[in-house]
């Protein structure tokens, strides 16, 4: 249990603190509801791009991570596709370092041509040596292209090319940063040794000056259902075959994402589950596999993907794979195989709540989902699961017409001249 206090700023700032006398720290955790789905299709990656530029300085902080570091702390942020997260952890007598430094580049960013030139470059190597240099690295290019045709999750995080951020000019990027990065579209989160009815004026003093931006705003294309597998085999430069099955899945707060959640770590949490027992283990079928959830705000996808052992055509690893699948739809797990499965899942929750920073950003996550007291509810619902609610799911999302196929294999050698 993550107890926490909530306050809401005029501006519209939402505030969460959770007290934790047990450690020296403070984390210090901004969620801005912004991510890859909230781009143009012409102009993606601009959340990843700020990303980075969010660390190009502000109006009186030209270098966020000195100030960071001379206060014992450390910094730094990831992008989703329906959210952005900058954090920071520091000694506690600290906050108010974190406090400016966030509220600094909420209210003023630097967004000059010299920092947007240098970060287009930083942002564009990262796309050429993640996914266009390493191998699989544009996976999830092909598997997004394949499963989504009109919802903006048809493209990654990273963007879909990188001629999009390369030709993102100054009023793009100022029109991206003041549509989103503002107040009313964020959770700031503090967890650690501080105590709320001392925070909450530092954050009015910090953030209560900034102006609220425009009301969000959405209107995102719903993908209608899928109607067949989708197939894709590609032919790149990559040392064993791969091959990735796809489901489209149902939002994060539909009721069967729970027992979906589950399914993933029967299939694939640990070496006693049953993919890695039975194909990797005993059939000796594959070297390496595994499955999970992308758990989008918005219907999402269910992965499995592993590599074919040697001699293993991708065809008998995918039929291999399936027969596990169509397991899981013809008779229910045993009760004792689901509650392994949910005392680790609780377990893990448990675990998590030991650090200051995991509480911080989950406090963010579950504010910008619906509401952050989910956090403290969810243990329970997954505890609720039966098998009959694991087979029931299962037997509506492992359906061919539900599914993608995506397979990598080894370019050949170019013929040699004679």
């Amino acid at each position: 249990m993550v107890d926490f206090s909530r306050k809401i700023l005029p501006n519209g700032l939402r505030v969460l603190v959770h007290e934790d006398p047990n450690t020296p720290l403070v984390a210090v955790n901004v969620t801005y509801h912004v991510g890859s789905r909230d781009e143009n299709p012409d102009k993606t990656g601009f959340a990843h791009l700020f990303e980075h530029l969010m660390f190009a300085g502000s109006r009186n902080v030209p270098d966020f991570d000195d100030p960071m570091q001379r206060a014992g702390g450390e910094n730094n942020a990831y992008t989703t596709n329906d959210y952005t997260t900058f954090y920071e952890i520091l000694p506690a007598e600290n906050l108010e370092t974190a406090l400016f430094l966030e509220s600094d580049r909420m209210l003023a960013l630097n967004i000059g041509q010299r920092p947007l030139n240098v970060q287009r470059r930083v942002v564009v190597e990262e796309f050429k040596e993640t996914c266009l240099n390493e191998p699989y690295g544009d996976a999830w290019h092909h598997l997004s292209e394949l499963m989504f045709k009109v919802h903006p999750y048809r493209w990654p995080v990273i963007g879909l090319v990188p001629e999009h951020v390369e030709n993102a000019t100054l009023d793009d990027v100022r029109d991206f940063f003041h549509r989103w990065y503002t107040p009313n579209n964020a959770v700031l989160t503090i967890a650690g040794n501080v105590r709320a009815d001392e925070v909450f004026p530092l954050t009015e003093k910090w953030f209560g000056g900034i102006p609220a931006g425009p009301a969000p705003h959405r209107n995102l294309p719903a993908e209608p259902p899928q109607q067949g597998m989708q197939q894709r085999t590609v032919h790149a430069d990559v040392p064993v075959p791969a091959v990735y099955l796809a489901f489209r899945t149902p939002p994060r707060l539909h009721p069967d994402f729970y027992p979906m959640d589950l399914l993933t770590d029967v299939l694939a949490q640990g070496q006693s589950s049953r993919l890695y027992r039975r194909l990797v283990k005993e059939q000796t079928l594959f070297s390496a596999i595994d499955a999970y959830v992308t758990a989008n705000l918005d219907p999402g996808l269910l992965i499995v993907e592993g590599k074919p052992a040697d001699g293993v055509s991708p065809e008998a690893a995918l039929a291999a794979i399936w027969t596990e699948l169509n397991a899981l739809k013809t008779a229910p797990i045993e009760a004792r195989e689901l509650e392994k499965i949910q005392h680790k899942f609780e377990s893990t929750i448990v675990f998590s709540e030991t650090s200051v920073l995991n509480k911080a950003q989950n406090l963010g996550f579950y504010e910008i989902l619906d509401r952050a007291e989910l956090m403290n509810e969810e243990v329970a619902t997954y505890q609720a699961v039966t098998p009959a609610d694991l087979q029931r799911v299962a037997q509506e999302m492992f359906r061919e017409e539900n599914a993608g196929v995506l397979i990598y294999l080894p370019a050949k050698p170019a013929p040699q001249e004679a």
